[in-house]
């Protein structure tokens, strides 16, 4: 959401201007995907069942350092590093989802869990209708709870959904890549979020993050309050502690971690035939 700003007379913002609204539309390039219909049909052969993968993000606020979008660019991240590793049809992304609790801080825009729940059921439909069997929805927003209900209920209907990356594949990606602040403590804009900003959109980051750490861990009544209960800056986490080479180690380590859902989804077999899960599990942020 971007207001006005002073020009230099001819129509054309001036450069500190510019600056001071942070970075260009090109921040964000190469977050759509380039298929086309050939190399859609191309992939698709020799697979027993074909796959589709579906970043899903938010529009929210993450401090003052970090684009409104930092959850699509993620869930973006993730999602490329995935289609370039497997042979996977990588979607274009679900930019505004359910994040109500940001709702005091401008720029912040929400969805109903409802209609999330109806646009992520209504792609799985249509990619089915198309020959495409399965559906990973990679979730860059930890609010977007009611996606594990869309895949909850997927089980049985004719198209086997997954959601990535859970709890267990954050924990073991922070492990992997050094970072130092918790799951529980690097709630929003920390150490894990703004180390993948660093690492795929540089140009993204503003200044001020290595200054804004601020860790509130007992948010028992975050749903009933909203997070302006437990920070007035908009961050929970260490951003201080960000950096590029964790960034990459994360998206690394989550790459790795997909093998398994990859395998899983990418099955002929029936999902009554799938393996017992031996209580590995996976976060999102």
């Amino acid at each position: 959401m971007s207001g006005s700003g002073s020009s230099d007379g001819a129509g054309t913002p001036s450069a500190g201007d510019t600056a001071a609204r942070g970075p260009s539309p090109a921040a964000t390039a190469g977050v759509l995907p380039s298929d086309t219909s050939r190399d859609v049909s191309e992939r698709a052969t020799g697979l027993s069942r074909q796959v589709a993968v579906l970043p899903v993000g938010s529009y929210e606020q993450h401090g003052p350092y970090l684009p409104l979008a930092t959850d699509t660019l993620i869930a973006c991240a993730i999602a490329r590093e995935i289609a370039a590793a497997y042979p996977v049809h990588l979607l274009p992304p679900v930019t505004i989802s359910c994040s109500h609790e940001h709702a005091a801080w401008p720029g912040t825009v929400s969805i109903s869990a409802v209609t999330l729940h109806a646009v992520i059921r209504d792609i799985a439909a249509s990619l089915a209708r198309s020959g495409v069997e399965a559906l990973v929805v990679v979730n860059g927003h930890g609010g977007n709870y009611v996606l594990g209900n869309v895949v909850q209920e997927s089980a049985g209907n004719g198209v086997r959904m997954a959601l990535f990356p859970a709890a267990e594949d954050w924990e073991t990606a922070r492990e992997r890549a050094g970072v130092r602040t918790s799951l529980l403590s690097d709630m929003h804009a920390g150490e894990i979020e703004t180390s993948i900003l660093l690492h795929c959109h540089p140009e993204s980051v503003r200044p001020g993050h290595e200054t804004m750490d601020f860790l509130a861990d007992d948010r028992r009544h975050l749903l009933t309050l909203g997070m302006s209960a437990y920070t007035e800056s908009g961050v929970i986490g260490r951003p201080s502690l960000a950096t590029e080479e964790k960034g990459r180690r994360l998206l690394t380590a989550l790459t790795d971690s997909f093998e398994a859902y990859f395998s899983l989804v990418a099955s002929d077999k029936p999902q009554g035939d799938a393996p017992r899960s031996d209580g590995e599990g996976t976060r999102s942020l």
